[in-house]
């Protein structure tokens, strides 16, 4: 699982102009199975977003397509996780440690 948390590198203005492409992007993701959740940070100076099930070199794609991204508007840190205990609505995305 992926934690990937964006900080604006840009003026708030700049990326609510690319808002839409911004979000059209998401729900390409979410009808992926990619993306499990998104949202602002508050106070709004980015956001994060949780992935899975896909690894580090498909998610590195994936990001580098948001046009948050492409237009330069903010920088991604991408953290892996292994998610070994959820809440059981997330079941599905439980994960063994690696032997």
């Amino acid at each position: 699982m992926f934690v990937l948390e964006l900080t604006y590198t840009a003026p708030v203005e700049r990326v609510d102009a690319l808002l839409d492409a911004h979000i059209e992007w998401l729900d390409a993701q979410y009808a992926a199975g990619v993306i499990v959740a998104s949202g602002r940070k508050n106070p709004r100076d980015g956001g994060v977003i949780l992935a899975a099930g896909v690894d580090r070199a498909e998610i590195e794609k994936i990001v580098a397509a948001d046009p948050f991204s492409v237009e330069g508007v903010c920088a991604y840190r991408i953290t892996e996780f292994y998610a070994t205990k959820t809440a059981e609505g997330l079941a599905a995305f439980r994960e063994q440690l690696p032997s």
